[in-house]
């Protein structure tokens, strides 16, 4: 899985795991929805500090948007 996709799986699941709308969680984290819609589809290439202030808003480290095995498990359950 690419990187982008893995970290776009991670921060959907991470998001809904709090039952936050894309639209509340742009808002909450400063950022467009526009923009978040395209990290979580893959299609973003974000800055490393754009990671960090998305942890940040998720209340998690940076390493858990990095998390292959969780993308996979949560892309695969979505797919089902």
């Amino acid at each position: 899985m690419d990187v982008r996709a893995r970290i776009g799986w991670n921060l959907r699941r991470l998001r809904k795991a709090r039952d936050i709308t894309q639209e509340d969680f742009a808002n909450d984290s400063g950022f467009d929805r526009g923009y978040i819609s395209g990290v979580e589809r893959g299609v973003r290439n974000p800055s490393v500090l754009v990671l960090a202030r998305i942890a940040s808003a998720l209340e998690t480290g940076v390493s858990e948007l990095f998390d292959a095995r969780k993308a996979e498990k949560f892309a695969n359950s979505i797919r089902e």
